[in-house]
């Protein structure tokens, strides 16, 4: 009698059983985060001030605009509201993209006829090709940085002084205007 001897078939069981657990788990300990309606709310003190909420519905968070314009730039300069940047970004995008194709046709064309100075156009390629790499790195900086400065005041105004009376050298404002609620 030839009998063969099947192992393995707990593994599978237990792995059901972990996976059943760990699906049915996390919906019990959300069940037992939920707020004590039970217990009154605190008193709210008020002194009269008027409260702004901030707008965070539509701001972009740093992360996601780098990687949108790190994939294609301008994207995430466009999702923050700063479309030249982006437009700029866009264009010197397909700039450099197609120098880096029409040099690297000429270079095939220079190549296949056995031109002399063939290391220049060789250069060259790589010049433009690291244009290109280089643009699409500073725009996911460029949108990195502009996503955390979205709440910076837009009305900030530097400004330089002219020499003052006597001789004295001039110098350097900076101002900031806040609206005021009556």
């Amino acid at each position: 009698m030839n009998q063969t001897v099947r192992q393995g078939g707990g593994s599978t069981v237990r792995g059901a059983a972990l996976a059943l657990l760990l699906t049915v788990y996390p919906s019990t300990r959300l069940a037992s985060q939920q707020p004590d309606t039970a217990r009154p709310a605190p008193p709210i003190i008020t002194t009269g001030a008027t409260v702004v909420p901030t707008d965070t519905t539509h701001r972009m968070h740093p992360m996601g605009a780098f990687l949108r314009s790190f994939l294609l730039p301008g994207w995430g300069q466009a999702a923050t509201g700063r479309r030249v940047t982006g437009a700029l970004f866009a264009t010197w995008e397909g700039v450099t993209a197609m120098m880096t194709l029409k040099a690297q046709s000429e270079y095939h064309y220079l190549k296949e006829t056995n031109w002399p100075t063939l290391g220049a156009k060789r250069q060259e390629v790589q010049d433009w090709l690291v244009l290109w790499i280089f643009n699409h790195f500073f725009s996911g900086a460029e949108a990195f940085v502009s996503a955390h400065l979205q709440d910076f005041p837009k009305d900030l105004k530097i400004r330089a002084f002219p020499d003052g009376a006597g001789g004295r050298g001039g110098g350097l404002g900076v101002g900031v205007s806040l609206p005021l609620s009556r």
